[in-house]
């Protein structure tokens, strides 16, 4: 028995001592990879912080230069030494800086005195609809985009828009109309394909239902 007891307890230390040595040779292959996990994740932690500065300085210089740019404009505004263009550009400015009232005036002004081509006004037109859009003043908004289509029948961003515009007033079958107009020139359009298919299931269901 008493072999059998000895014999017995030095197969379980070797069961342990094994054990041991797995646990040893794990914990050698866990230091091992620890490492390179740590520095995988600092070089992504790394990479997020430098993109985030990226960004942030270059909002920043945007920022600046569309200062500098409203100043000079605003200038020639003030001397009356502005063009039609002038005006336009400086709305274009405010309309960036979110400054909507601003930005119809000097759009505005740019539609009254405008001498350049008129497929060029389709942009002050388009500019005008979206400053009013934002400021919820749909109608507005639907007549400058109106006359940026009108302008310009291939302007696919104005058609967009203009469907956007119909779309906020409730009016689904003027929208798709708008929607297809833009795809009708160009095919690929991703704003207008997406559109037109949630439209005409929004159309059809509401055909459907009535």
């Amino acid at each position: 028995m008493a072999l059998q007891t000895t014999a017995a307890l030095q197969k379980a230390q070797g069961v342990f001592s094994s054990h041991a040595a797995a646990n040893a040779v794990l914990g050698e292959l866990g230091d091992g990879l620890e490492a390179p996990v740590q520095l995988l994740y600092l070089i992504t932690l790394l990479g997020f912080v430098v993109v985030g500065a990226y960004l942030v300085v270059r909002q920043v210089l945007v920022r600046r230069e569309l200062e500098e740019a409203a100043k000079v404009l605003g200038e020639r505004i003030r001397t009356n030494d502005a063009t039609c263009e002038d005006f336009f550009e400086l709305g274009v400015i405010l309309l960036r800086k979110k400054l909507y009232t601003q930005a119809t005036k000097n759009l505005e002004k740019a539609s009254r005195i405008w001498d350049s081509e008129p497929e060029e006004l389709a942009q002050v037109h388009n500019a005008l609809g979206f400053a009013y859009f934002n400021m919820q003043r749909t109608e507005l908004a639907l007549k400058n985009y109106r006359k940026a289509v009108e302008l310009q029948p291939g302007y696919v961003t104005a058609w967009n828009n203009l469907g956007d515009a119909y779309e906020k007033a409730k009016d689904l079958d003027q929208a798709l109309k708008a929607y297809e107009e833009a795809l009708s020139y160009s095919p690929a359009n991703k704003v207008a394909k997406s559109r037109v298919d949630s439209l005409r299931t929004k159309v059809r269901n509401l055909n459907v239902s009535s």
